[in-house]
């Protein structure tokens, strides 16, 4: 089986990805700031420790992100560590290349760092279940929800084609994936209002502009068939 780092381990996505890659039978380092069983230490703003971090793994899974520009500089200093001869599989988003969000533009630019190495995975996927279920919580007083269409997708789904990944030939930008529904957000609003006993009201809402005209015309979604198996009623009734 193969060793590898994993950044961002003990995250959203980390925990079950690295679940399911020891599942598999790798080897799995978990970069972290803290010490602890299964974590390398290692800082991914300084740089410090990524080094001895990633000496002697065959492939680094990088999970790891972070607002505005320190997220592309960030992975500049994980590749910086990494022997230049080392994979790099890169989790992304779908639609970053055609919606004009600062968060994504960040995420696009390391894209490029990580395309500029000889072997390297980009997978993308859509907007993750419990991130819908953070943004309908945010605040008091009425949900807004915009008047466009999301396909989100689970995070164990998401783990699971990471893993399959892992033990794939390099293949660079990997198909992207979604979740198996493709919902309006006011729908996906009201079933998160119905399975939270919440009495907020669901606004539709439409707002000006080339961003949110980017998500109407779906480029937040995926073509083709999903690969997701888990509905955002089956998360909101305790499925992951």
């Amino acid at each position: 089986m193969t060793s590898l780092l994993v950044t961002g381990g003990t995250g959203n996505l980390g925990r079950p990805t690295v679940e399911h890659l020891r599942a598999a039978g790798h080897t799995v380092r978990v970069l972290s700031r803290r010490t602890g069983p299964g974590l390398v230490t290692g800082d991914l703003t300084t740089g410090n420790g990524l080094r001895a971090a990633a000496d002697g793994v065959d492939l680094i899974v990088h999970l790891a992100t972070a607002q505005g520009k320190k997220d592309i500089q960030q992975t500049r200093n994980l590749l910086d560590a990494a022997p230049a001869s080392m994979h790099v599989l890169y989790m992304s988003i779908a639609g970053i290349d055609r919606i004009p969000l600062a968060y994504y533009q960040h995420k696009l630019e390391a894209e490029r760092l990580i395309e500029s190495r000889a072997s390297y995975t980009i997978l993308r996927a859509t907007q993750f279940h419990n991130l819908l279920d953070r943004v309908f919580s945010m605040k008091t007083g009425p949900i807004f929800a915009p008047a466009a269409a999301l396909q989100p997708i689970a995070v164990s789904d998401v783990a699971t084609r990471l893993t399959e990944l892992v033990g794939e030939p390099v293949i660079g930008r990997a198909a992207d994936i979604g979740g198996p529904e493709v919902r309006p957000v006011p729908e996906l609003a009201r079933a998160w209002k119905a399975a939270r006993g919440s009495r907020r009201p669901v606004l539709p809402v439409r707002v000006p502009g080339k961003m949110f005209r980017a998500f109407v015309d779906g480029y937040a979604n995926v073509d083709g068939p999903p690969y997701g198996t888990i509905t955002f009623d089956d998360y909101l009734g305790g499925k992951q």
